[in-house]
């Protein structure tokens, strides 16, 4: 990967766009960990001002995906001890939110999970990975809606844009989409009919797999991946 590689960036929503290209490039390793992501640098291969870079990165850091150091703006890359810390605070903010969800919703009150559910399943049969990690996202999001807790849905916004990186990477490595689907509709079904409890584990257990296929799917970009000098650039 080289920065002159870099496709300019429409005009509309300069700052988010960057954003996720750089999350997508830093998270599978395109741009290598230690990688300094000098702003002039970026915003001359983005074809942009230096304004949505600043502020890209800015998002980026608060991500755990840039880190500073002597002033200068670095790559934190995404280790598999990261993916592990991140996947045991998801559980324990997502249990909570779910149990919350439980005690408050009506049966009702769970049609956006299911409609992301009947996204996912069609997306699964026609085998669009990046629709089925959308219509995911969109499943998760619904308990930390329904729970009511502003702060557990802000926790969740913070880390969602990684999260959707990783399932795409994951999603794309799956053969078949069936076992993650039987595993949201048994999420859904058990908390729908008031087992909280067993909902929690099959949450859990769902959380655990996702954590463990993300870790082998780390593991195998770390392998083809070219070392880079911790501290330098990425050669142009």
């Amino acid at each position: 990967m080289t920065w002159s590689s870099l496709e300019p960036v429409p005009a509309t929503a300069l700052g988010d766009v960057i954003t996720e290209r750089l999350r997508r490039m830093i998270i599978a390793g395109d741009v290598p960990a230690g990688a300094h992501l000098a702003e002039p640098r970026l915003a001359e291969s983005f074809d942009v001002s230096r304004g949505p870079v600043r502020d890209a990165l800015r998002r980026l850091e608060s991500e755990g995906l840039v880190v500073v150091r002597r002033r200068k703006m670095f790559a934190a890359g995404l280790t598999t001890d990261d993916v592990v810390e991140l996947y045991a605070i998801r559980e324990a903010v997502e249990t909570l939110a779910l149990r919350l969800a439980h005690d408050r919703a009506a049966d009702a009150d769970w049609g956006e999970a299911l409609d992301a559910l009947a996204t996912m399943r069609r997306a699964a049969d026609a085998a669009r990975y990046a629709d089925y990690a959308h219509a995911d996202l969109a499943f998760h999001t619904s308990f930390y809606a329904l729970s009511g807790s502003r702060r557990l849905l802000d926790i969740w916004r913070q880390y969602e844009p990684t999260f959707a990186v990783l399932l795409e990477i994951t999603n794309a490595e799956d053969v078949d989409l069936g076992p993650s689907l039987a595993s949201h509709v048994a999420i859904l079904e058990t908390a729908r009919a008031g087992r909280v409890d067993e909902a929690v584990v099959e949450l859990q257990g769902h959380l655990l797999g996702a954590r463990t296929r993300m870790v082998h799917a780390l593991s195998r970009l770390d392998t083809g991946r070219a070392a880079t000098p911790p501290d330098g650039e990425i050669p142009a």
